[in-house]
């Protein structure tokens, strides 16, 4: 059972593990229990025979769990299977086979299932919305897939794969982010996870024509966080840069002197050129 956050890539940690599994050459089939009718999930899972029901196809037809045969099926927001379906998924978990509906015969088969969830599925066991038999089975071996914002440098891993996907997609030669965009995505906190990260980098890639993309060519979420980090900054009583350059260009000067010799001098204790000292002290008035 994968557990995490939405838009924390939960399929694709599934299909990693079915694809570096003895399993790989077989059949890898995803199924989003939630957008799923629940008069046609059972039908969709498990398969009917013909004529089990009107509007039925006359042939029957096989289910995601006989399709996944020898494969892995992958259950996505199990939390939301019906509770009179969840009984019959038990069933199918402890004999390993299935029974179409309307039919009498059982059918072996041989799959992993790997479910996902973004809930707390203990906290449904206990207020009885959730089989406690049936998530002991799907839990044997819980993995925790934790948010974009706690996985440390992934965020800027990920954009650079974006970014490549990206400008593939609509033949652009976007290089990458500048310095502010990079502070901003080590701050924000991706509430939306990797899914957001891959719409930020699309909508970004689509809007910049430049070489790197600017604060200016984000959604409009993370120009107004930019922006109110900036007013945090404000109000902190923080000095300003040009406040903090006067301070220190002024104690150079007063310590080495205002000569030729005592400006070069106080440029390089700054460790800056003098050029760019000369600049300073004239913007300043020093």
């Amino acid at each position: 059972m994968l557990c995490g956050e939405t838009g924390t890539g939960k399929e694709l940690f599934a299909r990693a593990i079915h694809y570096e599994s003895k399993r790989s050459a077989e059949p890898f089939i995803a199924i989003n229990c939630s957008a799923i009718p629940e008069t046609l999930i059972e039908s969709e899972l498990f398969g009917y025979e013909k004529g089990s029901f009107t509007g039925a196809n006359s042939k029957g037809k096989h289910g995601k769990f006989y399709l996944a045969d020898k494969g892995t099926i992958f259950l996505d927001e199990i939390e939301t299977m019906p509770l009179y379906l969840q009984q019959k998924l038990l069933r199918v978990i402890e004999r390993k086979e299935i029974e179409r509906i309307g039919g009498s015969e059982c059918i072996p088969i041989n799959v992993r299932i790997i479910s996902a969830t973004n809930v707390r599925m203990d906290e449904l066991v206990k207020k009885g919305q959730f089989r406690e038999d049936l998530y002991h089975r799907l839990n044997v071996l819980g993995l925790f897939i934790p948010p974009l914002r706690e996985r440390g440098n992934d965020v800027h891993v990920l954009t650079d794969y974006f970014i490549k996907k990206f400008n593939e997609r609509f033949n652009k030669n976007i290089i990458g982010i500048d310095g502010k965009v990079k502070d901003i995505f080590s701050k924000y906190q991706w509430g939306g996870n990797v899914r957001e990260l891959q719409n930020t980098i699309e909508y970004a890639i689509n809007m910049e024509t430049l070489d790197y993309i600017n604060i200016e060519n984000l959604p409009l979420n993370l120009q107004k966080f930019d922006n109110n980090n900036l007013n945090v900054i404000n109000n902190s009583n923080l000095p300003t840069l040009s406040e903090i350059e006067t301070t220190y260009i002024k104690k150079a000067l007063d310590f080495y002197g205002h000569t030729e010799k005592g400006i070069i001098d106080s440029a390089n204790a700054l460790g800056i050129s003098r050029s760019t000292i000369y600049r300073k002290i004239a913007k300043y008035d020093l």
